[in-house]
């Protein structure tokens, strides 16, 4: 696949993935973890899927400043200019709208990717195909794309897209709008209606596009941090960031630009996607022994146990017996023994353990 230098991507890696934990921590999130015990972190695997298409200078990082060493730990190919640190949290209204300023400093005529540093793609040929549509696509009509995953069952964890179920044209579908994460009912009658899809968070649009899209939409946001545009991609940049970025609003992307713009469209995309968000769906993606169970790590037993999720890389041997549906996540410092049914509690458990040393 050729190589556009005007093509380029960020990845966005700067959250906690409290649902993961304990595994997932504050000093060590689940991307640059080898969550699917591959031998490769989450954020490695983005990354050399991506190199595929555009080259290692065209590849940004965008994360929070504590993970800056990490980041040149996993991905040591790109410059370290291209490792972009936000000073807090402000979700990804901001992220984005930043992102899109550095790159204008860059290159005005800019086309990019912005996507999720920690989910899993199965059919990486077909995902880099729809990634090279949606860029060229984007390059040449003021459009915002995203990619539209054909859903496969009436996921209750996804926010939707919903689109024309008539459109003539079925390669790039213009978006009706976004729908929140649905009860069982609504999520079924999405899949029996069609027109559909998940919406995984990977964004393609043109440098122009999305920053007139912010000062449309999200104004606030992009005066905060455009008061001194001469000051991306310079040294002075980090020292601006400081000042400015945590007065910003904390937005997620969906809210601020994506469910005001009329210029959304989707691609349908059937590309193997998870997002990996839940130790459930680590149980879902990974491969089962025969009595349902997955099992990371050498030193397990599984004794009438089924259906859980293990984690473990003690060097002694832990034996579960009579387990039924439960996530076990074996750390150093913490063991987690929880049923899978009520996983959704995890992130909330997290928050409420005061010692700093579990998080």
């Amino acid at each position: 696949m050729k190589k556009n230098k005007s093509n380029y991507v960020a990845i966005m890696a700067g959250g906690v993935g409290s649902r993961f934990w304990p595994a997932s921590r504050e000093h060590t999130p689940k991307q640059f973890l080898d969550i699917l015990g591959v031998g490769k972190s989450l954020i490695r695997l983005t990354y050399e899927r991506f190199a595929n298409i555009v080259d290692p200078e065209n590849i940004l990082v965008v994360t929070n400043k504590i993970y800056k060493d990490l980041v040149k730990e996993h991905i040591p190919e790109i410059p370290e200019k291209n490792i972009i640190t936000e000073p807090s949290r402000n979700n990804t209204g901001p992220c984005v709208a930043y992102t899109a300023l550095r790159l204008e400093a860059m290159d005005p005529n800019a086309t990019f990717v912005i996507a999720p540093s920690d989910h899993v793609i199965l059919k990486e040929a077909a995902f880099l195909d729809k990634i090279d549509q949606a860029l060229t696509y984007a390059s040449k009509e003021e459009v915002i794309v995203t990619l539209g995953i054909e859903p496969t069952r009436p996921d209750t964890g996804y926010g939707y897209i919903e689109t024309d179920v008539d459109s003539e044209n079925r390669e790039v579908i213009k978006v009706n709008q976004f729908r929140e994460k649905p009860d069982t009912a609504t999520a079924e009658s999405y899949i029996k209606k069609g027109g559909y899809y998940w919406n995984a968070g990977i964004f393609i649009w043109s440098v122009s596009t999305i920053l007139n899209s912010f000062k449309s939409n999200a104004p606030e946001i992009y005066d905060i941090l455009s008061k001194d545009k001469s000051k991306y991609n310079t040294d002075a940049e980090q020292e601006y960031i400081d000042q400015v970025y945590p007065t910003t609003p904390s937005i997620s992307v969906d809210y601020a630009i994506l469910e005001n713009a009329d210029n959304v469209y989707t691609i349908p995309a059937d590309i193997g996607w998870s997002d990996l968000g839940t130790w459930n769906a680590l149980h879902a993606y990974k491969d089962k022994d025969e009595s349902g169970s997955v099992v990371i790590g050498a030193n397990t037993m599984m004794v009438d146990s089924k259906n859980c999720i293990v984690k473990s890389d003690a060097k002694k041997l832990v034996v579960i017996k009579d387990l039924d549906n439960y996530i076990i996540i074996d750390e150093p410092d913490v063991l987690l023994v929880y049923p899978k049914d009520k996983e959704q509690s995890i992130k909330q458990l997290r928050q409420s353990i005061e010692d700093k040393s579990f998080k």
